[in-house]
């Protein structure tokens, strides 16, 4: 088993954070396997979506949408809204896998791996990259 930590600084900016060339780095040569990649924070998730064509903003849409950023909720710590930050992993989990081919992502065509960082509140967030060959 392979691991490593990735930094990711999202400063006080909401949105998505593309990973795939850092995961495909990591697998880079590294054989048949699987990529887990986990994020230990209980305000952000991973997806993994076509990012470049407008769908970013589709998903954040849609997320203020389904998690409305007022007071609704009963975790109010932080920023106003920030309970809804705590529910994003019921929509995006802190967890993905990957089938990796011949040290390659075997993503589709137009898949990218990103993390999903709703809370303004934190500015850095870690990755974990686990890579299980065979």
């Amino acid at each position: 088993m392979k691991t490593a930590e990735v930094t990711v600084r999202t400063g006080s900016q909401r949105g998505l954070f593309d990973l795939t060339g850092e995961c495909e780095r990591f697998v880079h040569g590294a054989g048949d396997g699987l990529l887990h990649v986990f994020v230990p924070h209980a305000t952000a998730g991973l997806v993994i979506m076509e990012l470049g064509a407008g769908s970013e903003q589709d998903l954040l849409d849609t997320v203020d949408r389904l998690l409305p950023r007022d007071d609704r909720w009963l975790h109010r710590h932080g920023s106003r809204g920030h309970g809804a930050d705590h529910v994003v992993p019921l929509l995006a989990p802190p967890w993905a896998m990957v089938p990796v081919v011949g040290g390659r992502l075997a993503l589709g065509t137009w898949q990218s791996i990103a993390l999903l960082d709703t809370n303004v509140d934190n500015a850095t967030r870690t990755v974990r990259l686990t890579f299980l060959e065979g």
